[in-house]
């Protein structure tokens, strides 16, 4: 199976990547070196921790394993994952999410390296309440959920829009956006939806949520959140030339928001990402044959 590298930005005479932890391939590697002429070969894809990177990720990792690839798997902070690309530290990532949400990291370093385009059209980030609650706009919140919102991980581009939000809108002068994890935010969701209770989280879609709970985006009359967005790959300069074939799969790796959507709700119900990535190639091996056509 995958092996996995989590790795974090040392504050040490600059920036610098180095390893956090690592894990090792299973016992039943089902992976073989038949079905590419660079089976064996290692490629490292980073991530973010986000849920639809986990599965994106997970997914076109088991189809370069199952061509024959040695696949590492890097979970990054997110401008940490930028720069690893740039730097040739790793060779790919399908999670960019662009024009908004990854704007300022695009900025810095899209010119680093190549961007294969679109993996997934129709994204979109903004805040999120439980339908059960009496607001529909930005606007409109005055004192709801203790004038907090939930967000995710410090950095994410969703939390730094939340907070322009902030600034953008008069009504939440004196409201917070208050900072954990992508777990900790789907969490904090789940029991207030439990209670009914309110809840405000900063949102994104595709994500399973919205298929376990009544959800609804709150309307954005200044735009600060901006509109719909792409979720693209980006790969260093110089993967075409060194893995032709895996260059290949990640430039034709392109799915539905019900695809990604349907991975995620596998692993958000117990089910291994890896399994989960798993399954999903199992059940679509026609969009799989359309990713890795030409590749014997």
């Amino acid at each position: 199976m995958f092996k996995r590298n989590w790795k974090r930005l040392g504050l040490i005479a600059g920036l610098s990547l180095s390893l956090f932890a690592a894990g090792c391939s299973s016992d039943n590697d089902s992976s073989s070196d038949e079905g590419s002429s660079e089976a064996g070969k290692e490629i490292n894809l980073a991530y973010v921790t986000w849920d639809t990177e986990i599965a994106s990720t997970n997914v076109v990792g088991k189809v370069l394993e199952d061509l024959g690839y040695d696949v590492k798997l890097t979970a990054l902070d997110n401008s940490i994952m930028w720069e690893a690309v740039a730097n040739g530290e790793a060779d790919a990532m399908v999670a960019a999410w662009l024009p908004a949400t990854h704007g300022s990291q695009f900025e810095q370093y899209g010119d680093q390296m190549e961007q294969l385009g679109p993996n997934l059209e129709g994204a979109k980030i903004g805040l999120v309440v439980p339908s059960y609650m009496d607001v529909d706009s930005i606007e409109d919140l005055s004192d709801e959920a203790g004038k907090k919102i939930t967000g995710i991980e410090p950095g994410a581009g969703v939390v730094a829009t939340s907070e322009q939000a902030l600034e953008d809108y008069e009504n939440l002068e004196d409201w917070e956006v208050v900072t954990s994890s992508s777990g900790a935010m789907a969490t904090a969701l789940g029991e207030a939806y439990e209670n009914e209770e309110e809840i405000i989280v900063t949102g994104w879609s595709p994500h399973w949520k919205f298929a376990k709970y009544d959800l609804k985006y709150l309307e954005d009359p200044k735009g600060t959140f901006g509109g719909a967005e792409t979720i693209e790959t980006m790969v260093r300069k110089g993967l075409k030339d060194d893995l032709p074939e895996a260059y290949q799969v990640l430039d034709n790796f392109f799915w539905t928001p019900e695809d990604l959507e349907s991975v995620m709700l596998d692993i958000s119900e117990g089910m291994n990402e890896e399994e989960a990535a798993a399954k999903w190639v199992e059940e679509n091996p026609d969009k799989v044959a359309e990713w890795t056509k030409g590749i014997e």
